[in-house]
Parts: C-alpha cells; structure tokens; sequence
C-alpha cells in the first residue's frame, strides 16, 4: 500500500473531534517507546560494567543513575520549546539524531577510558530521550479519539515494557560477557588502562549497534515529518519558560550539582529541586489543579518505581524474605518489570471500558496493599508481594499523564515538556529511599515512602475521575 508521507489527511475541524486518522504513525510512535524504553533499561547492565572497570563504590556508580534522570530536569522545559517550534515529527528526529550522538560519544570515553566521558556520553544519551518521550506521549494521545487515549497510551507503554525487557537482555550478552574473566582491582599502571580501554570497548560496540537503528528510523520519521496535520507549532507563540528564568534556575541546579559532589548531598539536591521551582512558578499550567497534581503524581510515581526496582535484591537477599544468592535475586527482576508489560496490555483494554480515574485509584491501593502484604509476611509470600508491585504501576504512568493532560489542547507540549521534568523524581526518591534505609536499617521501612506515593496517586485518581475542565487556549 502506497502512503503519501507528505500529504494531511485531514482538517483541523475533524482532528478536534475525531484525533488524526493516521494508523501508520502509531507504528512508529510504538517504535519509539519501545526504543527509549529498552535504552534506558541498558542502565541496568551499564552499572555493574562501569562499577568493576573503574572500582567504583555504590555511590559512584549509582551517578549513570543520577545524570540520566537530570537530563529529564534539565532538557524537559527547553525540550518542549524545541517540539513547539518545529513540530511532533520533526522534534521525533531531533530527539533520535541526538540519542545517536549520545551513542558515539561512548567511543572518545572508551578510547581515553574516562568514567565521567561516559556519564557526559550517557547524559546526551538521556537528551535524545527525553526529546522522544515529549514528542511521544502527546502524539499517541492525538492519534485517536480523546476518550480513548489513555488506553492508548498505556497499550503504547507496553512496547515501552517490551524494550525494558529485551535490550537488558541482549545488552548483558553483549556487554557483561567478559565481566567475570578478570579483576580491575587486580591490576595497576598500564595493564589496567589497557583493561578497561579493551573492556569498554564492548560497550562501545553494543551502542553502536544502537547508532546504527536509530539512524534507521530517524531517516523513516523524517520521510514522515509533513504527515502529521495538527501539529504541536500552534501553541509556539506562548513560551513555558523565559531564557533568563531558565538560566537562572540552571545555574542553580549547577550550583547543587557541586555542593552535592563536593560538600553534602542532600543540601545539593534541595538546590537542584528549586531549579523547576524558579521555572514554573506562576505558570499558567502549574495553576491548574488536575495539571499540577498529576505533574507531581508522575514524580511520585517514577520515583516509588525506580525505588523499588533498586531494592529488589536486596530485599530477597534477606533471610527473613527468601534468603537468595546475589544471582539468584537478580534473575527475579524481569518478574517485577515483566508485569508492567503484561499489566499494560490487560490494561489498555480495561482502560476503554472503565473510567481511567477510578482504574488509577485502584492500582495505587493496590500496590499499597502488596507491599503491606509483603512487610508483615515472610518468605516466599513478602517476595512475590514486592514483585507483584510491577503489575500494579503498569498503567500508572500513561493514565496519569492522560489525565493531567485532558483538556490541555494546544498546551499539549508544554504540559510533556514539565511532566518530562517530573520524572526527575526518578533520581530523588530513591536516593531519600535508601537514605532512610540505612538510617534505619531496614528496608522494610523504607518502603513507607513508595507507600507515601502510592497513597497521593491514589487521592489524584479519585480527583481526576471527574471531567476535565475546558480552557479557553486548550
């Protein structure tokens, strides 16, 4: 079947009404979150690589972490303003064509086996991201019928679960098999510096490969640039955030990247949080009650997700849980992250049928019950409970940004470039997760801030199963 990649097939009284009629886009928005999920999965298999060549501690390592999710607080706001000016599709390649620069820069850090060239890399890695997941969230929405698009959406975030699951998968073939024939810690001088120069080189030819798909597909989308006939340019004449706020908050959160390095952690994340606040503040977005709730709902909840995710080890590792080897913990993961994917294929048919407020609320009390269950038992019954956590964030994510998003209209990329900026919660809770855990010490109470999350989430799904107010710029 031929398509005209340049010709609209629609007007704009008709999209309002009906979406755009564009089946063949949904391929490649599907593409899309399969792709940005799955790399950004990798970290997971990057870790443990980097963490050995360079005898990194847990906090050193845990920094691929750290500048992969500032990029979603740094680029979200500029990002936005980019998709604004020159459109879905065009802003689609832009975000592929950096994550392909992103991808070769692992060559110069693997040349000069460079730790922090490796995070620079990672981090242009998470731009390109960050760019594709603005441009894809919204675009799914409209491509179909305002009622249906959470459903959308969270049948879109199971390709993202799919990604997830594959690429760590083949990334540790790849990247991790020659990990347990040496020692970095074992070698000095020279032959350590040939070490890690020949190890990294393994990475380098698994984003390689990446380079080479999303070249593919960039070239694809930009056949497609003019297909799309409502595009996210209407709404360029009303920037989010003015040059000199956003500079003076970039400054800020650059000012806490150092404190957090170079003095005390936490006082350089409080530093770095008031860098959105300097952004949004008196936003016309951020004083609309839905749009806000749910902006802080995607903090919350990336941020329970990644902190449960980080603790699932060590959480089984203990006796009194089911008292596993390292290995063993590890390979029960894909049970956590497996039911994501198979909750958001089950639930983007429940999501046509059932109000996605109500479904939301559901999950949350959910997932709060699971781990209730899974603090107050032992054995193999607290395990599963923790891990069945995954099926209950599966339609989390997708639902929430829909529903905050209802009624946006032309604001559609602004309200993905602040919610893009939200799920720097990824990188927050969990380091105030495992802060509390060590004070502490136990993990078990650490839970209580997934919990705390889950309970918001919850309270925001009862809200926002009402209508959506209309504004008059939607």
């Amino acid at each position: 079947m031929h398509i005209d990649a340049a010709k609209p097939t629609q007007d704009a009284d008709d999209i309002a009404t009906k979406g755009v009629n564009a089946p063949d886009l949904q391929v490649f928005v599907f593409a899309l979150f399969f792709i940005f999920g799955g790399i950004t999965s990798l970290n997971d298999v990057i870790i443990p690589k980097l963490k050995e060549l360079f005898t990194l501690t847990y906090t050193q390592a845990m920094l691929v972490q750290f500048c992969f999710f500032t990029a979603y607080l740094l680029i979200g706001i500029p990002g936005a303003a980019l998709v604004k000016r020159i459109g879905y599709m065009r802003g689609a390649v832009a975000g592929l064509v950096t994550m392909l620069v992103g991808c070769l820069l692992f060559i110069p850090a693997s040349s000069t086996a460079t730790y922090a060239l490796f995070l620079f890399a990672l981090f242009i890695l998470a731009a390109g991201v960050v760019l594709v997941q603005i441009v894809a969230n919204p675009l799914i929405s409209l491509l179909g019928k305002a009622e249906t698009a959470s459903s959308r959406l969270t049948f879109a975030q199971a390709f993202n679960s799919l990604g997830t699951t594959i690429f760590p998968y083949a990334g540790a073939i790849i990247i991790l098999g020659s990990l347990s024939k040496i020692s970095a810690s074992d070698l000095t001088g020279a032959a350590l510096d040939a070490y890690r120069t020949a190890e990294s080189g393994a990475i380098v030819r698994g984003y390689l490969g990446l380079a080479v798909a999303l070249a593919v597909v960039a070239a694809a989308v930009w056949l497609f640039r003019n297909r799309l006939p409502h595009d996210a340019n209407a709404a360029k004449d009303k920037p989010l955030v003015g040059a000199t706020r956003y500079l003076a908050g970039l400054a800020l959160a650059a000012l806490g990247a150092v404190v957090a390095v170079e003095v005390q952690a936490w006082i350089g994340l409080v530093l770095i949080l008031l860098a959105p606040v300097i952004w949004l503040y008196g936003n016309d977005l951020m004083q609309r009650p839905r749009f806000a709730l749910g902006a802080l709902c995607i903090f919350l909840y990336v941020g329970a997700e990644v902190s449960i995710g980080s603790l699932i080890v060590n959480y089984l590792k203990q006796p009194g849980v089911m008292n596993l080897d390292i290995t063993s913990a590890g390979k029960m993961i894909p049970f956590y992250w497996g039911g994501a994917m198979i909750g958001r294929f089950v639930g983007s048919a429940v999501l046509r049928v059932v109000n996605p407020g109500k479904v939301l609320a559901g999950v949350a009390v959910g997932a709060v019950s699971l781990i209730m269950i899974s603090s107050y038992t032992t054995g193999s019954v607290a395990g599963y409970s923790l891990l069945a956590v995954g099926l209950m964030n599966a339609i989390m994510f997708p639902t929430i940004f829909s529903l905050a998003c209802e009624g946006l209209g032309a604001r559609a990329a602004d309200g993905s470039g602040i919610i893009n900026v939200a799920i720097f919660g990824g990188a927050v809770l969990p380091l105030a997760t495992g802060t509390l855990a060590d004070a502490s010490g136990s993990l078990t109470l650490a839970l209580l801030i997934p919990v705390t999350c889950y309970v918001v989430i919850c309270a925001f799904g009862v809200y926002a199963a009402r209508p959506a107010p209309q504004y008059a710029d939607a």
